[in-house]
């Protein structure tokens, strides 16, 4: 006989004849652990529709990050995949906003095969991603304008760490940053994983933006890319962030 059936049994048994619980599980062959069991939902109907919906809009999330938002929405639902341990390097984690932020460019082309560049910043902090400027081209010039214009939101960073391309490390980049009282905190040639933050930025980026759609155009790129960036810093669970997205680490840090 099934469990929920002997469960039913039970309680008519329970109700009727005046036992008690244990004596009505006994005699039906049922523990009483199954007998008290409650269901958090009455069928996976529900949670197959929501993790569809979740699956449809972001093509490149796996299950943990699908698992995650579906528990953030208020959901119970305990999986049953296990995770193996990883145990990777981790790099300093500032103490607050503002303290670091990392940078990079990447590139891709349109379908029309016209390249272009897009300039990535985030705060090291909550890992909040601060903006992505897109063009054909990235002058140093161009760089300074768009982390004035980040930081008339957000402050001036007291340290950026870049790696030793030439928009960086010339004139007009350095004398940038010696006018705001930012230091410079260049990565070791060849050595990536120093800036560790933004790597992992770019590689999501990739996956979940630049991988995903053919753009017709940069218009596209940047209305695509603004899109992702709301639901990157709004929604996407974030590991190293006991699976809070940046804006609710953020919150939480300030409430502390």
């Amino acid at each position: 006989m099934p469990t929920q059936e002997r469960k039913t049994w039970a309680e008519k048994r329970q109700a009727t004849h005046a036992i008690t619980i244990a004596m009505s599980c006994a005699i039906m062959g049922l523990s009483r652990s199954a007998y008290y069991y409650q269901p958090k939902l009455p069928d996976d109907s529900m949670i197959i529709a929501i993790l569809s919906n979740i699956a449809e809009r972001h093509l490149r999330w796996g299950f943990p990050k699908c698992f995650h938002r579906i528990r953030k929405l208020g959901y119970q639902w305990n999986r049953k995949q296990r995770i193996p341990p990883r145990t990777p390097k981790k790099l300093s984690v500032p103490n607050k906003q503002g303290e670091c932020w990392s940078m990079d460019f990447m590139s891709d082309s349109s379908q029309n095969q016209r390249r272009f560049r897009t300039f990535n910043v985030i705060d090291d902090f909550n890992r909040e991603a601060l903006g992505i400027d897109i063009a054909v081209s990235l002058p140093a010039g161009r760089i300074i304008r768009y982390l004035d214009k980040l930081a008339q939101y957000h402050g001036y960073p007291l340290k950026i760490r870049v790696d030793n391309g030439p928009e960086f490390t010339g004139k007009t980049f350095t004398n940038w940053a010696k006018l705001h009282g930012i230091t410079i905190d260049y990565i070791e040639p060849g050595s990536p994983y120093q800036n560790g933050y933004i790597e992992r930025f770019n590689r999501t980026y990739r996956t979940e933006v630049l991988d995903l759609y053919l753009f017709n155009n940069l218009e596209q790129a940047r209305r695509m890319t603004e899109e992702w960036l709301t639901i990157y810093n709004t929604e996407r669970p974030h590991e190293a962030l006991n699976n809070m997205t940046p804006i609710e680490f953020k919150t939480l840090k300030q409430a502390a």
